[in-house]
């Protein structure tokens, strides 16, 4: 995706939200998801991700996206890269999620509103509140994303 003003701040957005899910996939480990990718097990990888996903998300929202990668050297550390669909109510979101040994690192790929706002920042306060919903359980609203909102309106 071509990279705008506001593309960071969304994947800011996007990568907090799914935090958790990066945390669950991470406890997995490493050689597997290789394996997994290596042979092509997509169907075995869906099931992880969706597991780690139905924790936190309502069901559906976050989805493996049929396709990944991984790193591998010898002088490095695995990384995994696994393509994400996030789909909350008014937005598909198509992302791929970077696993290592202690980050988790997200790049939005394609990003698209049912019903684009007249402003990108309204389109990344919808997100934000997209998302927020999506959630079993809903965190307490910050002082950044009510600044965020208020500047937005």
């Amino acid at each position: 995706m071509k990279k705008c003003p506001f593309s960071t701040e969304r994947e800011k957005i996007v990568a907090e939200a799914l935090r958790p899910v990066a945390t669950e996939l991470r406890l997995i480990d490493a050689a597997d998801l290789v394996s997994l990718l290596r042979y092509e097990r997509w169907g075995n990888l869906a099931d992880l991700v969706s597991s780690a996903a139905e924790l936190y998300f309502l069901p559906g929202t976050v989805r493996f996206g049929v396709g990944g990668d991984y790193n591998l050297d010898w002088d490095s550390r695995p990384e995994i890269l696994l393509d994400l669909e996030i789909k909350p109510d008014g937005v598909s979101i198509y992302a791929k999620l970077s696993l290592t040994d202690e980050l988790a690192g997200l790049e939005i790929s394609h990003i698209a509103f049912q019903q684009p706002a007249e402003s990108a920042d309204l389109d990344t306060a919808f997100l934000a509140d997209s998302l927020a919903k999506a959630r079993f359980v809903v965190p307490p609203p910050s002082s950044d994303s009510e600044a965020r909102r208020s500047q937005a309106i």
